[in-house]
């Protein structure tokens, strides 16, 4: 089970730190990611880190803004996202699966149940 949290209303230039929190497996053999959706959209790759920590990888629109990251003793990944823009809009999703990460949705067994992220111009 997953579960995100720590979305909410910002401006934009402003910051925000998400958690998604896992329980009921073994957290540090998952690759880790975060997905968003805004209305009417489909859901896009945000960010992945593999099970240890040790390689990132991230969507062109948010590279050099949002940091991936992961505490395995805590079962928690992060994201931190600085700098957000009005189009970073969306409901924020975490996801993970056994084995190395992909950047499509298809390829992840479990999913959190999204926080919301609304940043004002």
């Amino acid at each position: 089970q997953l579960q995100a949290s720590g979305g909410g209303l910002v401006q934009a230039g402003g910051s925000l730190r998400l958690s998604c929190a896992a329980s009921g497996r073994t957290f540090s053999r998952y690759a880790m990611a975060w997905f968003r959706q805004s209305p009417g959209k489909e859901r896009e790759f945000v960010a992945a880190i593999t099970w240890s920590g040790g390689s990132t990888s991230y969507a062109d629109s948010v590279k050099g803004r949002f940091t991936i990251s992961r505490d395995n003793a805590k079962n928690t990944v992060y994201l931190q996202m600085n700098s957000l823009k009005p189009e970073d809009t969306a409901v924020y999703y975490c996801a993970s699966r056994d084995g190395v990460f992909y950047s499509t949705t298809s390829n992840y067994d479990y999913w959190g149940q999204g926080t919301k992220v609304t940043v004002s111009s």
